[in-house]
């Protein structure tokens, strides 16, 4: 079982670091890491400032000469020694600062304002109120009893004693913080001294204690963070759970905000059971290049007896002329690492993990890839020969040419080489290409695109059986002719609605050839869908080509509404029939006999308001049984309301349904569910149910989750608690991202009080 028990982050105006950067896993300068989400009305008589950016580079700069003062007031008194007393109204502004009072007295030997009674003071960054104060040229403002905001965040507090430095640096003695209104106290921060550098952008505090609902649950002896929307280094909130695989556990997150563009942040955690991880990831971001590392290392785990890490890149450079390289590289040391420290049967059911660096070009006529592509093999399970084959290296260049009127003629070619390695069984090389010669005709409704070419695949061979040949060819013309027509016509007593009639037929032919002799690396024969009954092969992957003499239909009906032009359904059937009974299969399948195919339907409908369906069949009409079925049904009347229902079917392999949703049962409350039922086995393979309150400043969410692990069956259960606060940031279990994974139409954003 996963805790993970909720706790405040004091981000934006207390701790060091930003946390929800690194938690939305976004490039360093991608995205301001203060932002803050819907938050509750400013307390009342707040004033909007507009707010000066700061300049690009955060060091301090000198300050400028001081503005002159200019001063307006309902009365005045002036003495021969140059003293006065003003009242009424009075307004002392120097600059972008405005001091208000009912009566001031002016001091001409210093230069300086004091404040008996109330007094209010404003500039771009913050607006106090105090029951006292004092406001000199040379030296800033003081107040006593002191109630300030800060409108840019938005947020408020408190300060026994606060001064305003001509420098910029706001000083606060005995300070309260809250994001909260005037009226609500649910959270706040309560301080010994807190110093705001309103030029460096920047703060920090001492003595610093975060008080939920008059509960104290965190001290800070130190705290730094930043006034905009600047990363600042410094420690994070830390993180406590327990795990039934591993017991209780503690993270403490240290941040770097190394430079503008570049970011780390150091996780170690330390397991009861099995030791410390030393995690942590960087984040880069260049004018052309964005990447992100991710770093695990638990040295001598106690309970599996070995080291264990984890390493994750992920790199991309954008280059002139098009050029651009992408590296997406993913290591574990064990195939336990997904079971111990997975949270979910998403992660349970990685079977594989891939290094990939490639290269590619792109421009109006080429597509060119080069790639380095390997795996490592998480179920330990698979026996050798079935683990997939490294292509070490891969080549394509696949080219596009539109010649005269309209660009009738098309000339194109697709040619791949690449080599394949893999401990055992046959590696080789193999060289693939196809160069393709058509036309493309087409007018009001309708098209018609015969083409031609020429396939040729040779292979040079390592590890073959004795007396095999090791350098095996394929050659094969082919041709296809793709057809299409839209009907379309008004529909309803009014014309309100429009309606599309849409056939289309594909003939093909490929003449038959003996391709036993040729190995398998990486072709395989996909589920048969819509996509795929239009496909000029009836494989994915070099390794064989289909022959085909045969033709398919099918055809597309949508209807719209005439004025918004919003779809109602759109319904699509076909079915390929074949001249000549296909002949080429895959090692260990049997021949087949049939004439035509299995019929595939899939059916996008909008029935009414905030209802949908999606429906999607393939049938057998030999055995007259459906080989593979799913029904989708969601209502969404609003950002706040989703359910959904579903079935999933496929013969000899699964049959499941589905129920998830999220629902407000309130003003403040709302719930989460789903569950995945396994109705071949009577058993559930994941539920979870979870319940959210959502106060005017802060958000509580709890969810329970149990599992089933997809590769060795082991149940796990997890409960995540997650904490958040408006305007600043969360802690716990980041729940957004896997509520929006498992609730489809569900977004986080919509349900944010």
């Amino acid at each position: 079982m996963r805790l993970f028990p909720a706790a405040v982050l004091f981000v934006c105006a207390a701790l060091p670091g930003t946390p929800a950067l690194h938690a939305q896993q976004a490039a360093p300068a991608e995205r301001p890491v203060a932002e803050s989400p819907r938050v509750c009305p400013l307390p009342t008589g707040a004033v909007t400032a507009q707010v000066r950016r700061p300049p690009p580079d955060p060091a301090r700069t000198e300050p400028a000469a001081p503005a002159e003062i200019d001063i307006s007031s309902d009365n005045a008194v002036l003495g021969v020694d140059g003293n006065a007393t003003l009242s009424g109204d009075v307004r002392v502004t120097q600059g972008d600062r405005e001091l208000r009072a009912g009566s001031v007295e002016y001091d001409a030997r210093r230069n300086a304002f004091s404040v008996k009674g109330a007094v209010e003071y404003r500039d771009p960054l913050v607006r106090a109120r105090g029951l006292s104060g004092d406001y000199a040229q040379s030296e800033g403002a003081n107040f006593s009893g002191a109630e300030f905001e800060l409108p840019q965040r938005p947020a408020r507090g408190t300060a026994e004693q606060m001064h305003v430095g001509l420098d910029g640096v706001i000083e606060l003695q005995r300070v309260t913080f809250t994001t909260c209104p005037r009226d609500d106290a649910s959270w706040q921060i309560e301080a010994r001294d807190i110093s705001l550098d309103t030029q460096r952008r920047t703060g920090s505090g001492r003595s610093a204690q975060i008080q939920f609902k008059g509960v104290p649950i965190l001290y800070l002896p130190y705290i730094s963070f930043p006034l905009g929307s600047e990363r600042k280094s410094g420690f994070l909130f830390p993180n406590v759970g327990h795990t039934t695989r591993s017991g209780a556990q503690l993270t403490v997150p240290w941040y770097w905000n190394a430079r503008p563009n570049i970011d780390v942040t150091l996780e170690p955690t330390l397991y009861q059971r099995r030791g410390l991880d030393f995690g942590g990831e960087a984040r880069w971001l260049f004018e052309r290049q964005v990447g992100a590392l991710r770093v695990n290392l638990l040295p001598g785990d106690d309970l599996a007896g070995i080291d264990r890490t984890r390493l994750r890149l992920d790199h991309r450079a954008d280059f002139a002329d098009n050029w651009r390289l992408r590296i997406a590289a993913e290591d574990v040391s064990d195939a336990g690492w997904f079971e111990d420290f997975a949270q979910g049967p998403e992660g349970t059911s990685i079977a594989f993990l891939e290094r990939l660096a490639e290269v590619t070009y792109r421009d109006e006529f080429w597509r060119l890839r080069g790639e380095f592509q390997q795996y490592q093999t998480i179920d330990s399970g698979l026996a050798p020969e079935e683990r997939p084959y490294a292509r070490l290296p891969r080549l394509l260049a696949n080219g596009a040419f539109n010649f005269g009127p309209n660009g009738l003629m098309s000339l194109g070619i697709e040619s791949e080489i690449v080599n394949f390695d893999r401990p055992v069984g046959v590696t080789g090389w193999r060289l693939d290409a196809a160069p393709t010669v058509g036309l493309d005709l087409r007018g009001p409704g309708f098209y018609l695109r015969p083409s031609a070419g020429y396939r040729y695949t040779r292979y040079a061979l390592d590890d073959t059986a004795p007396g095999t040949d090791d350098a095996p060819t394929r050659s094969m013309p082919f041709a296809a002719l793709d057809a299409g027509l839209v009907f379309e016509r008004e529909a309803g007593t009014h014309g309100q609605r429009r309606v599309t009639l849409e056939p289309r037929l594909l003939y093909l032919y490929t003449p038959y050839r003996d391709q036993d002799a040729l190995p398998i690396f990486d072709t395989a024969r996909p589920d048969l869908n819509i996509v795929q009954l239009f496909s000029t092969n009836r494989f994915v992957g070099a390794d064989r080509v289909g022959d085909a003499n045969q033709v398919s239909v099918g055809v597309t009906t949508r209807l719209f509404d005439g004025r918004t032009q919003g779809q109602f359904l759109a319904a699509t059937f076909g079915q390929t029939f074949y001249f000549e009974t296909p002949r080429v299969v895959l090692p260990g399948e049997p021949p087949s006999t049939r004439r035509r195919s299995d019929v595939v339907a899939q059916l996008a409908l909008a029935p009414y308001r905030n209802w949908s369906v999606d429906m999607g069949l393939q049938w057998n009409p030999q055995s007259r049984d459906h080989e593979r079925s799913q029904v989708r049904v969601q209502y969404r009347p609003d950002a706040e309301r989703v359910l959904n229902f579903a079935y999933r079917f496929q013969r000899e392999r699964l049959e499941q349904g589905e129920v998830s949703g999220a629902w407000p049962i309130g003003q403040r409350w709302n719930l989460f569910a789903r569950m995945v039922y396994d109705l071949q086995d009577n058993q559930s393979l994941e539920r979870f149910a979870g319940i959210e309150y959502k106060a005017c400043c802060w958000r509580l969410r709890a969810v329970a989750r149990r599992f089933v692990s997809s590769r060795t069956g082991e149940r796990d259960t997890g409960i995540y608690l997650q904490l958040e606060l408006n305007g600043l940031a969360s802690v716990g279990t980041p729940a957004d991202a896997f509520l929006e994974r498992a609730i489809r139409g569900y977004t986080s954003s919509g349900l944010t009080y």
